[in-house]
């Protein structure tokens, strides 16, 4: 492809990505796989060149990437802020400790409110936290059942006692056997993410506080190098998207942007009100409404309504607090999974909601072949920042602004 767009004040030739995972407790090389795997398959439809290769033995996880895209070769080395130790410490093998995360969650969301404002907000992803405290519930119900007529049987054919002593166990053998299963369905698991986002009524643990300090430094640090990379760019995926959020926010309250070092901010697939709509949010609510009138950023945020998982085409900062004076961010666009994927891969991937949540990192392969497309690698590895890539185009006009948050205070 010619470098349409491509003008010399705005040619990137070294960038710095900062990948900001969403809740997940597996290693960071999942996301390296993806990557490879991925990135081939869009440079193969696309027709650019990209190849991976390890980064440089040290404490960080990362890989680098070099890239010929619209006429021009591009390095950048991608890093994964890790805090997948954090999600695992998070995560309970007790039984008994989930379904006691079960009620405590869905006393939390009913009782401040949250839920029926999450509802009206966006229903999908509302449907979506829903989802793990009903299937959890049908298993339990399963279980007792079978626990119950295996007591009854063994009561009936040996002795009252060894029926009485075998209920107990069957029933967490089926349970333990539907949570093994859980790869399947995502239930345990997306239980203990929404129990984890809750736990503290939206205020940050101490442990993660800590983490994003560390990512703040090393986001700093990449932009006060003595030759800096072209463009920093951090990426904020579900999750990840409102942690970068808060991230950033400290950064440049701390250290505002050198003139000349781009620093850019993508987020994926967000649940900000997941979060900012929890009483205890005023830190995530603060951050939210700083980030929006920053100069020293661009801020786009990218969603699809056929992402079932996130709260697509919902303006964060909108959606979570009053717009503050000056406010500049985010630049809210639309993956349109409808338009960018086949029908016929759509229709493969319509009803894998946790798979179409992780699309933004996938290849499209019905792209129109614009500058200003939505391409996770050209953004990542191409020869334009952010802001030259899709700062120009308008905000979707599908995106929600409506303010329904009941806690709208950005102090404790």
């Amino acid at each position: 492809m010619a470098a349409e767009g491509i003008e010399g004040g705005q040619r990137i030739r070294r960038r710095r990505v900062f990948y900001l995972p969403g809740y997940d407790p597996f290693h960071p090389r999942r996301y390296r796989e993806l990557y490879r795997k991925e990135g081939a398959e869009q440079a193969r439809l696309c027709g650019y060149e990209i190849a991976l290769r390890p980064s440089p033995k040290d404490d960080r996880y990362g890989w680098q990437v070099t890239a010929s895209i619209e006429g021009a070769v591009c390095e950048s080395w991608i890093e994964v802020l890790v805090w997948s130790d954090i999600v695992k410490a998070s995560m309970s093998d007790s039984i008994a400790a989930t379904y006691a995360q079960l009620l405590r969650t869905a006393w939390i969301y009913l009782s401040t409110g949250a839920l029926w404002r999450l509802t009206r907000l966006r229903k999908g992803p509302t449907i979506a936290a829903l989802y793990p405290v009903l299937f959890l519930l049908l298993q339990l119900l399963l279980a007792l059942a079978l626990a119950a007529g295996a007591g009854m049987v063994l009561g009936s054919l040996l002795h009252r006692l060894a029926g009485l002593l075998a209920a107990p166990l069957v029933l967490w053998l089926v349970l333990r056997w539907f949570r093994a299963k859980d790869n399947r369905v995502f239930a345990w698991y997306l239980m203990h993410d929404y129990a984890w986002s809750a736990q503290h009524y939206g205020a940050y643990p101490r442990a993660l506080e800590a983490r994003l300090a560390a990512f703040c430094a090393r986001i700093r640090a990449a932009l006060e190098e003595a030759d800096p990379a072209d463009e920093v760019l951090v990426v904020g995926h579900s999750s990840g998207a409102y942690l970068g959020v808060s991230v950033l926010a400290d950064l440049l309250r701390e250290c505002p942007a050198r003139p000349g070092r781009e620093l850019s901010f993508l987020s994926l697939g967000q649940v900000v009100p997941m979060v900012s709509y929890l009483p205890k949010a005023q830190r995530l609510r603060a951050d939210l409404q700083f980030l929006a009138s920053s100069q020293d950023l661009t801020w786009i945020d990218v969603s699809a309504p056929g992402d079932g998982c996130s709260f697509a085409l919902c303006d964060p900062v909108s959606v979570s607090v009053p717009v503050p004076e000056g406010r500049r961010w985010p630049l809210v666009l639309s993956a349109a999974f409808t338009r960018t994927l086949s029908p016929a891969r759509w229709q493969a991937l319509r009803w894998r909601w946790f798979r179409l949540h992780f699309q933004y990192l996938c290849a499209f392969d019905q792209l129109p072949g614009r500058v200003d497309d939505y391409d996770y690698f050209r953004i990542t590895a191409g020869p334009l920042s952010l802001a030259a890539r899709l700062g120009a185009r308008q905000p979707s006009r599908s995106r929600k602004e409506a303010l329904l948050n009941r806690y709208q205070d950005l102090a404790p």
